[in-house]
């Protein structure tokens, strides 16, 4: 009775061992960053040996892209403009924003990790970098075209504009509560952050329009 079973519940356990791998590397990553971590470190941390870290993960780069993805995956589900029914197109706005702030307070590994990788440069380009410039693209498809929706009348220059400044003050927010170990308020710096987005994004298309 128990045999058919045993596939599936070394499956069960695979998932479980591969999840305390990459919650263990977070932690070493956020405490030591990208050279910090060792295989040992995270083998000492989650109670398993190296073996199956190996078993799961090519090497230490090979887990830190895990770390990225399964972060990215967490923070991406914020990275949606709320519905008509969560009121006016600044609120609307400002409420994605503070959902994003959220998402990287819960799950900030792909942003803390990826930033680290992606102002090194190095002979041979680790995967953990490829992957974070990867979610990158995505990341500002999705404000691109978050943007494009709330403005139709911008042009895709302008749409791009100001995706590119939104993006950059956003990774601002996020280093400088890093720097100041949480001492801010990232959903509230968020919010204000979307609030001058959305003034700025207004007053550029007055302008196209001819508009003072």
């Amino acid at each position: 009775m128990t045999g058919p079973r045993t596939p599936r519940k070394k499956r069960a356990n695979g998932v479980e061992s591969r999840q305390r791998i990459l919650d263990a590397a977070v932690e070493i990553g956020g405490e030591r960053g990208y050279e910090g971590m060792s295989i040992a470190a995270v083998s000492a941390k989650c109670g398993l040996p190296a073996s199956s870290i190996y078993w799961h993960f090519k090497d230490k780069d090979d887990l830190i892209a895990a770390v990225i993805e399964r972060s990215f995956e967490t923070w991406l589900m914020a990275v949606e403009l709320p519905g008509n029914e969560a009121g006016t197109p600044p609120e609307r706005a400002t409420a994605m924003a503070a959902n994003v702030a959220k998402s990287l307070v819960d799950a900030p590994d792909f942003l803390r990790l990826g930033l680290m990788l992606a102002l090194e440069r190095r002979p041979t380009e680790p995967r953990g970098r490829t992957v974070f410039l990867q979610v990158r693209d995505i990341t500002n498809q999705k404000i691109t075209d978050v943007v494009g929706d709330m403005f139709p009348d911008l042009d895709q220059d302008a749409v791009r504009t100001l995706t590119s400044y939104a993006v950059a003050v956003a990774d601002g927010l996020f280093v400088h509560r890093e720097i100041t170990d949480d001492a801010i308020d990232l959903v509230a710096m968020f919010e204000l952050h979307a609030h001058l987005v959305y003034e700025a994004a207004n007053r550029v298309a007055a302008r196209s329009k001819g508009r003072p």
